[in-house]
């Protein structure tokens, strides 16, 4: 039994991600986040009377991209809608979207998911125009229309997903594509990634969808998992108190939001249908149509994408799947892992030391190798020298210590200026201090030679102790058993 007992969560997304063209999706305004309120505008903007649209052609180009990436069907001819709706951030009283013909039908995304591959399929991907932005005073409300028009990807699930995790694994999946192949920022907190959530609940072996809410503008992984782990409980709560009342009289379809204080789902409003929006098509743009020799192109010149990378770093690099998953999620420290790759071919050193070793010296502080501007080719060098036996394991530590301290210096400058951190490689010095851990710890040596082999690496331990971590373990090891097996 799973920790939902006998019932089955339904889960489907709808992320919007906004692309990060120069000009709006049907107006030359800048597409720009952080401006004074209201200054990113134009007549198409702000719905003046006459002002007609006219469509951003990198807005397709990326639009197919993504399609492409996602193994998805680009639809050689698509066509915008119009979606009536009435709200301040909304000046045309309309949307321009795509509703019975999208850019992009079906595609899939794969996620590694507590050590097992899992499949998500999608339905589809249109592009749309957005909204502006409400603002809330103390005795008063403003509307910001500086994002309104901004492009969207819509990108709307299959209702595939059975739990938070892999609801919130699928997003992140969807967000790293976007980031891989520079149509988005992914930047949640400024509003570039939104998604709504459907949910419902059914018995298990129950083949029909009962009722469902939506989640509306989640903008955090953590809470689009809180939301829909609270949202399921709700439901089973609700089926489970009132076995006798029909589902449809219990779920209501409707639209709610997440209340980070009370960690509950909020109802806003009851749930309009497609009628409602009154779609038709819109009259002041043209069909999309495109050739296959142009969908071609772009398929052609597509960069390499993060589920590609993960099967390179696996395959190739011989990188374990959670340390090749740390790096593919994160594209900024992937592509920095990628730089000092190029510098020095030793991919599970150079990862461990990126994402653990750096990382966690970072962590406490809210910094990252990024922030503070670490150059990766400074990291290369570091594993170099280890790698090449040139400073020991404790050498390295400190010498990373000091690199988080200082960024601008590199490895080698930093052993120049501290004899300390030169290693020790004189076998005769190397000798004298081997012959003081033999003597300073006689019992060692009588249970090394009764058989016991713990004893020898503790004698190693300690002479590298002695040697404040200068020696060569590799050496130390030789000389050591040397020295015993002639007492």
């Amino acid at each position: 039994m799973t920790r939902y007992g006998h019932w089955e969560p339904v889960i489907g997304l709808e992320i919007h991600t906004q692309l990060n063209t120069q000009s709006k999706l049907f107006s030359s305004a800048p597409n720009r986040f952080g401006d004074e309120p209201n200054t990113n505008i134009s007549v198409v903007c702000t719905g003046q009377p006459g002002a007609l649209p006219v469509l951003n052609k990198e807005a397709v180009r990326k639009a197919i991209q993504f399609g492409l990436a996602i193994k998805g069907k680009i639809s050689q001819v698509s066509r915008f809608d119009r979606k009536s709706y009435f709200y301040p951030d909304s000046p045309r009283n309309f949307q321009i979207t795509q509703y019975d013909y999208p850019i992009v039908r079906g595609g899939f995304v794969t996620v590694e998911l507590d050590g097992e591959q899992k499949t998500f399929t999608i339905n589809r991907a249109h592009l749309e125009d957005d909204a502006g932005m409400l603002k809330h005073f103390t005795n008063f409300a403003g509307v910001d229309y500086n994002r309104a028009g901004a492009p969207l990807i819509e990108i709307v699930s299959d209702p595939c997903l059975h739990s938070a995790k892999e609801a919130s694994s699928y997003a992140q999946a969807l967000r790293s594509i976007m980031l891989y192949l520079d149509a988005c920022d992914g930047n949640m907190e400024e509003g570039s990634l939104r998604i709504d959530v459907n949910i419902s609940v059914r018995l298990k072996g129950e083949t029909s969808l009962r009722p469902r809410i939506e989640i509306k503008n989640m903008n955090s992984f953590t809470f689009l998992e809180m939301a829909i782990e609270a949202e399921i409980k709700r439901q089973i709560a609700l089926y489970t108190d009132n076995p006798t009342i029909p589902p449809e009289k219990l779920i209501e379809p409707g639209t709610y939001r997440w209340d980070p204080e009370t960690e509950q789902t909020v109802l806003m409003r009851r749930k309009e249908s497609a009628d409602d929006y009154r779609y038709f098509p819109e009259p002041d743009l043209v069909p999309i149509v495109l050739t296959q020799e142009y969908i071609d192109d772009i398929a052609q010149n597509l960069p390499e994408l993060p589920q590609d990378r993960y099967k390179r770093y696996i395959n190739d690099l011989g990188l374990t799947p959670y340390a090749a998953t740390s790096l593919i999620n994160d594209k900024d420290l992937c592509d920095y892992f990628e730089a000092a790759l190029s510098l020095w071919s030793s991919p599970r050193n150079l990862c461990n030391w990126i994402t653990i070793e750096f990382a966690g010296r970072l962590k406490e502080a809210g910094k990252t190798l990024l922030s503070v501007k670490i150059p990766p080719a400074h990291i290369a060098m570091l594993v170099t020298l280890i790698d090449q036996n040139a400073i020991t394991g404790p050498i390295a530590k400190a010498i990373a210590d000091e690199m988080v301290i200082e960024p601008g210096l590199d490895p080698q400058t930093i052993i120049n200026r501290n004899p300390d951190y030169r290693p020790m490689t004189d076998s005769s010095e190397l000798i004298i201090l081997i012959d003081q851990v033999l003597r300073d710890n006689p019992q060692s040596v009588q249970d090394f030679k009764a058989g016991k082999e713990k004893a020898f690496a503790f004698l190693v331990g300690q002479a590298m102790k002695l040697s404040r971590g200068k020696a060569s373990p590799q050496k130390v090891n030789e000389l050591l058993r040397a020295k015993l097996q002639n007492l």
